[in-house]
């Protein structure tokens, strides 16, 4: 027996493991499943065998093999190394990966891997999420987020952490004005200060996975504050030093194909010099994004924006609400849901609560089989009478009585005292009537939701919200 002198220790040499995965599979991933319902699991790996012994895996759900994945040969070795693809994976989950070199007797293994839909998550700070961090949703089995550093997790708000991403287009400047990434005792400070994080992904991802029973990963990619121009896909050569850029290395990342984007975005162009180009630049971003992902038919969901309560002036406001209505109607396989009806957690941040209404709005959206919501069709005027008639409605509008948000414009866009009742049709539920005092001034026009806080409340009974609208043309009769 060796004795070693006092303040020495023994090193025993650590002994390697006989395989590793070391590439494409990794606790709580979500692989994008094909319109069969099936995913390819493409493994890499190291093995400290000699060339040519085979390479096996299985793949175990609630700890039996999954049917059809039992143990089999996936590869060989090759100068210590080897390469494996796992074909026709069904939906569903949690799956656990294990790989092996028959005759050894070690295991490379991955636990809780998904097969669904991945969705990106991008806009400012609406998206990224400012909701109280209080009364959140626990995580979910079948859902997991890429944090923004680039790992897989089982999602919970907040889902985006700028400070110490991956993508240095996200780090807070320091005093020189250069981007600085917190890491140590300043990142553990910053969490725990932390009170404001919570967003609408998952309520999205909760209220779909529970419809459709299909798991569902988030890919954060949304940052507070940013414009159209900070998004611009002429910036994508800078990679993670730009939002787009970075946005496509992450959707690299989790394998170069997802379901679709949820975007919300429009407050900081929502001013005299930015919304007239807003509509481009929002038309050009959409198709940048299906361009560059190879998707040209990706679903483009977005949130119009909503409220604000502030002093200033509500053309632009309500330019780019307009722009963003009249978007759904020109793009193809794009959608809008509105939050002009949502609470507030401070001045213009969508509260906690109502997050979950945005998360549902935008699921009925992507689950498909419900209609959009209330849509302005034409205005007409007779006798003391607007009807305002709508398409996209689920069963009939609600309240019947008593709705808020419609006013009559004259020329110089300012709303006029002229409405004195508000309804929805006795026999006609897809119609609103307004009752008017007078008659319209030239040019008067129909708009709902005017100002940059306006109080409204017009939706279907599938709470599906009229959009924010107008100025609308009015017919004459």
């Amino acid at each position: 027996m060796r004795i070693l002198a006092a303040g020495f220790a023994l090193v025993v040499p650590l002994v390697a493991q006989t395989i590793l995965v070391t590439k494409g599979a990794a606790d709580f991933q979500v692989y994008q499943r094909d319109d069969s319902g099936l995913a390819a699991i493409t493994l890499e790996g190291k093995a400290l065998v000699a060339d040519g012994k085979p390479v096996e895996a299985r793949l175990l759900s609630d700890r039996s093999p999954l049917s059809g994945f039992d143990w089999r040969p996936v590869a060989k070795v090759s100068k210590g190394v080897w390469a494996a693809k796992l074909e026709r994976v069904p939906t569903g989950g949690p799956y656990k990966l294990e790989v092996r070199v028959p005759g050894t007797p070690d295991l490379s293994s991955a636990d809780h891997l998904l097969v669904g839909d991945l969705w990106i998550l991008a806009g400012q700070s609406n998206m990224e999420g400012y909701g109280n961090l209080a009364n959140l949703p626990a995580p979910r089995p079948t859902i997991s987020s890429f944090d923004m550093t680039d790992q897989w997790v089982e999602a919970r708000d907040p889902l985006h952490r700028l400070v110490d991403a991956a993508d240095r287009v996200h780090w807070q400047r320091n005093a020189q004005g250069q981007p600085e990434k917190l890491e140590g005792s300043r990142l553990e400070k910053w969490m725990a200060a932390r009170r404001k994080g919570a967003g609408l992904g998952m309520p999205f991802a909760i209220t779909m996975t529970e419809r459709t029973g299909v798991p569902i990963g988030l890919v954060p990619c949304a940052h507070g504050g940013t414009s159209m121009d900070q998004w611009s896909p002429a910036l994508k050569d800078k990679g993670g030093d730009s939002l787009y850029g970075g946005m496509i290395r992450r959707f690299q990342a989790v394998g170069g194909k997802v379901k679709g984007v949820l975007w919300y975005q429009g407050e900081s162009d929502a001013n005299p010099q930015a919304a007239p180009l807003f509509a481009d630049k929002f038309k050009a971003l959409i198709a940048a994004i299906r361009s560059d992902f190879g998707q040209p038919d990706l679903p483009f969901y977005y949130v119009q924006i909503g409220r604000y309560v502030s002093s200033g002036p509500a053309g632009p406001w309500n330019a780019v609400q307009e722009a963003q209505r009249l978007a759904e109607e020109s793009i193809p396989n794009t959608g809008m849901v509105t939050c002009a009806d949502c609470n507030l957690d401070d001045g213009i941040h969508v509260g906690t609560e109502d997050l979950w209404t945005l998360g549902v709005r935008l699921a009925n959206l992507a689950a498909g089989g419900m209609k959009r919501g209330p849509r302005p069709v034409s205005a007409r005027f007779e006798n003391g009478m607007l009807t305002i008639t709508f398409r996209e409605v689920n069963r009939r509008l609600v309240p019947a009585r008593r709705i808020s948000g419609f006013a009559i414009v004259g020329v110089d866009g300012l709303p006029l005292p002229l409405i004195y009742h508000a309804r929805v049709h006795a026999t006609r539920p897809d119609t609103v009537e307004l009752l008017v005092q007078g008659k319209l001034p030239d040019g008067a026009r129909l708009m709902y939701g005017y100002g940059r806080d306006p109080m409204v409340n017009l939706v279907d009974e599938a709470g599906m919200a009229c959009p924010v609208f107008g100025p609308m043309q009015i017919t004459l009769r």
